[in-house]
Formats: structure tokens, C-alpha cells, sequence
């Protein structure tokens, strides 16, 4: 159990934080939806440990974050950033491998090789194994970054924006795949902005809005366009199809 008490964040004076309480449940796939700007990402750098926790608590499985040091924290956490950048034109297998940095000291092994053979395999990217991370699209870059993680083989995984610079292909089978890694002792956290997909795919799904988190009223459903509207400013219209429910932004609001 990820639990999050009384957490609250200022850069500055501005706060971007306030009073979260949060319980993300183990080997659950998790999705936190809101605007831009409403603090999910900060919330994230907390989780991964970027920045420090001053005023509020943050517990893996009753630990702090910080009671997990070198390959110690690398088995637990894993973290896909919103934005990531290499200039050099490593090799696909050279980026994925630095996953496994934390428990190779001097250079990696057979085992570690095999470990990025099958993650490569796993998100369906075997063929990009020697192309240059730099020549790939910013989709096949983000799922090089997936499975620099997947070798990595933490307890958690935090994703900002997993489905970033995907078609609609990749978007659905990541999602398929992220909810099976939580079948498989994965706990699988993401930040998103559709909410057609978190309904879809997801467990449990959390809102933030205007740097705090946000429930429906008890007996709402999740996908009701009131509360939809609290948290996006967005009027909603809801639709069934194959006795899924997604909802439709009404185009009268632009």
C-alpha cells in the first residue's frame, strides 16, 4: 500500500499542493486525472523522490522513501518522467540496459542482457534493439523509456504521461500491457489526460483539481458529466458502447 497523508507543497509562495490524502493499493493499475497545472506531476517528483517532502508523509508499505538507498529504492520504484532527452545517439539495448545500473557494478551481465532482450520483447520493440535511440519517433522513444523500467523490475512503477506521442494502437496496447504488468506484482501509478482511456483500462482512478484531490459525491459515478465538469470546466455528454461507458465533450462550450 502507496499511502499519502497530509501532503502539501509550495514552490515559493505558490502552492501546488494542498492537504493531499491519497491510498494507491498494491498490484492495481492507478490513474490520476486533472488539468494541467494542478499539481499531478509534482505529486509525482515527490513520490519519486526528486523533491523532498517538508510538510505531509509519503509511506511505501509503511517506509518512507527515504529509508531506501541505492538498489534498495531501484527495486522499489521505477519512474517515467513527463519529459526525458538524450543527445547521443546511444544504441536502443545501450539505453534500456542503463535500467539495470543499480545492481551491475561494473558492467552488465549475461542475466541483465537477457532482461532487456525481454522487455524489448514484451512491448513488441525487439526490432529497434540496435537502432539509435536518437533516429526513433517519439513514440518508439517512449516505449524504449517503458522498458528501461520494465528491467529494472520495480515494486512501482510511476508513469507521467505514459500514452505521450502514441497512435492509437500503441496507446491501447501499452495500456493493455500496463494493466497486465499489475496483474503480474506490478503496482502500475500513471498520470493521464484522457479519461475515455483510464475508464477503459484502469483500476482505480483518482482527480485532482486546482491542486487537490477531488471525489465524486457518494453514489456518482465517476464518468457522471457533473463531476466531470468540477474537474475539467468541460460540459460532458456520457455514451455506451459495448456496455462500456465513455463520456463526449460538448463541442457548444468552445
Amino acid at each position: 500500500m502507496i499511502q499519502i497523508d497530509q501532503l502539501n507543497y509550495a514552490y515559493g509562495h505558490k502552492q501546488v499542493l494542498k492537504n493531499i490524502h491519497l491510498e494507491f493499493p498494491e498490484n492495481q493499475f492507478s490513474v490520476i486525472l486533472g488539468r494541467n497545472g494542478c499539481g499531478k506531476s509534482t505529486l509525482f517528483k515527490l513520490m519519486a523522490g526528486l523533491e523532498p517532502v517538508k510538510d505531509g508523509l509519503i509511506r511505501y508499505s509503511g517506509k518512507a522513501l527515504s529509508d531506501f538507498k541505492g538498489k534498495n529504492r531501484a527495486a522499489l520504484l521505477g519512474f517515467l518522467p513527463q519529459f526525458h532527452k538524450t543527445v547521443f545517439p546511444f544504441l536502443v539495448k545501450d539505453v534500456v540496459i542503463t535500467g539495470r545500473a543499480a545492481f551491475s557494478r561494473y558492467r552488465p551481465s549475461k542475466s541483465d542482457w537477457e532482461r532487456v532482450d525481454q522487455a524489448l520483447l514484451d512491448l513488441d520493440i525487439e526490432h529497434l534493439r540496435d537502432r539509435p535511440y536518437t533516429e526513433l519517433s517519439g513514440g518508439e522513444r517512449q516505449l524504449v523509456m517503458i522498458a528501461r523500467i520494465l528491467v529494472q523490475a520495480p515494486k512501482v512503477i510511476l508513469l507521467d504521461e505514459p500514452t505521450n506521442h502514441l497512435d492509437v494502437y500503441y496507446q491501447s496496447y501499452l495500456m493493455k500491457k500496463l494493466r497486465q504488468l499489475s496483474r503480474q506484482n506490478f503496482t502500475v501509478i500513471a498520470i493521464m489526460h484522457d479519461p475515455n482511456l483510464a475508464f477503459l483500462f484502469a483500476d482505480h482512478l483518482f482527480f485532482m483539481r486546482q491542486h487537490e484531490v477531488v471525489k465524486p459525491e457518494s453514489k456518482t459515478r465517476i464518468t457522471d458529466p457533473k463531476f466531470l465538469k468540477s474537474v475539467y470546466d468541460v460540459e460532458f455528454h456520457e455514451a455506451m458502447i459495448q456496455d462500456k461507458t465513455i463520456v463526449i465533450p460538448d463541442h457548444s462550450w468552445l
